[in-house]
């Protein structure tokens, strides 16, 4: 694995009168990403070096802050001890997980949320029509994750827009989603990821239902809330600059989450619901 030790420049802080003005209603920020690998072909612009997340992770520990999965970072929050903690979610649950992003995220002491496909283990990313192919997690895969002390959501079954699935596939997707996770790791699924970041209020509904205890999304409009937070992409492209940027903006560009959704704790995370 390939580290680039170049170090990132010191930037200012977020003014403490800004992140005062939007109060403990503005969103958590939680950052996304998916494939951690060199890569020569990305059309999608999903794929990070491990040398840019190095560099990534080093610059939010340099500034105090620590990555976490996002159950962690909810029931801080709801403890009022959030302070310091930002959300790193990986989505489609890609193999190069183990080998591109863990020992970076161990090296940096963080943790993260993988949010995985237990309808396709050990395959690959087939919604993409443009490729590249990469492979996914097998069930052994998944386990390990779970067992790296990483949180393991899901992002449903197979991958689908839940926004144009019909009731059948809507419930596949969540409930049957999580029920095969809960069989995977021994623990049921606390988290749920929109995929396409394609979300409604069906698709909440359906996801709360499932019992799932919060869901993310990436840019939800007026459906923000726990079952939509919002979160920021993180690319290739993302110098120190380009974060600290992003960091500053994020409570101006993304809704206050509602009032009674500020402090109230994420489910437990446990047996089936």
């Amino acid at each position: 694995m390939s580290i680039d030790p170049a170090p990132c420049r010191a930037v200012a802080p977020v003014p403490a009168a800004r992140r005062a003005r939007h109060g403990r209603g503005a969103p958590p920020w939680v950052l996304m990403y998916h494939s951690v690998a060199e890569a020569t072909e990305d059309p999608y612009r999903l794929t990070v070096s491990p040398g840019r997340l190095d560099r990534q992770l080093r610059w939010l520990r340099e500034r105090g802050l620590r990555g976490v999965g996002v159950g962690e970072l909810l029931r801080a929050r709801a403890a009022g001890r959030d302070a310091g903690l930002v959300g790193l979610t990986f989505d489609d649950g890609y193999a190069d997980f183990l080998t591109g992003a863990l020992p970076l995220l161990r090296r940096h002491g963080c943790t993260a949320t993988v949010f995985v496909l237990p309808g396709r283990p050990g395959g690959d990313n087939a919604w993409d029509p443009l490729g590249p192919r990469k492979p996914l997690l097998t069930e052994a895969g998944i386990r390990a994750v779970a067992d790296a002390g990483m949180e393991v959501g899901s992002h449903g079954l197979l991958h689908q827009d839940l926004t144009a699935a019909d009731d059948t596939a809507l419930a596949r997707e969540s409930a049957a989603g999580r029920r095969r996770l809960a069989e995977l790791t021994g623990r049921a699924p606390d988290g749920f990821c929109y995929p396409y970041g394609a979300v409604d209020g069906r698709a909440i509904a359906a996801v709360r239902a499932a019992g799932f205890g919060y869901a993310c999304a990436i840019d939800p409009g007026p459906l923000t809330g726990r079952y939509a937070l919002p979160r920021v992409h993180i690319g290739a492209a993302d110098t120190c600059w380009r974060l600290h940027l992003k960091r500053a903006l994020h409570p101006l560009r993304r809704r206050a989450l509602p009032p009674d959704e500020t402090t109230t704790p994420a489910a437990t995370p446990g047996g089936i619901r």
